[in-house]
């Protein structure tokens, strides 16, 4: 397991050097200022292909299958991160009291709901994936091998806190 573990580490190192930067602006001192990551309504598709090519070459590197994106799945990610923001708090609960489970359903997700990881941050999608691989129940989520399909989304708001949410299940009702 550890060295499965190490492989990891280049693999995501590698995904990370990848990830577009921006110079950083410099206080009086010569310290980054900190910057706001400002996601448009265009850059859903470019975003979310970007963050499951990552989960995948993580996956690939700890020898879990390739998973697929999921509109239904999206759209679970996609209401709780706006709920999230609703009531100001990370956490796996609607605001009606829902499960992550629940949600996957009202969605129309035929699948096994897996799991779901949510972050609360002003960081881009690959800065949130790297805090979620260095936590290990976070991590089992993303690299549990009974996954198929991924959901991803989030919700901006306007002084750019995002609220991030993944969902993973496995097609077709399977357990595993």
């Amino acid at each position: 397991m550890k060295r499965s573990s190490l492989l990891l580490v280049p693999a995501f190192l590698a995904l990370v050097a990848c990830a577009p930067t921006a110079e950083p602006r410099l206080d009086a001192q010569g310290r980054p200022l900190p910057q706001v990551y400002r996601i448009r309504a265009s850059q859903t598709d470019e975003i979310q292909f970007r963050l499951l090519d990552a989960v995948n070459s993580l996956r690939q590197a700890s020898g879990a299958q390739a998973l697929r994106l999921d509109s239904q799945l999206n759209a679970a990610a996609r209401t709780h991160s706006r709920d999230m923001a609703v009531q100001n708090r990370p956490w796996h609960f609607g605001s009606d009291g829902s499960s992550p489970l629940e949600r996957v359903r009202r969605v129309g997700y035929s699948g096994t709901f897996l799991g779901e990881t949510i972050s609360e941050t002003f960081e881009t999608e690959i800065e949130t994936l790297g805090a979620w691989m260095n936590d290990p129940a976070t991590r089992r989520i993303i690299l549990d091998n009974r996954a198929t399909d991924l959901g991803f989304s989030w919700y901006q708001e306007n002084n750019g806190k995002i609220w991030w949410t993944l969902v993973t299940g496995r097609s077709g009702g399977l357990t595993g």
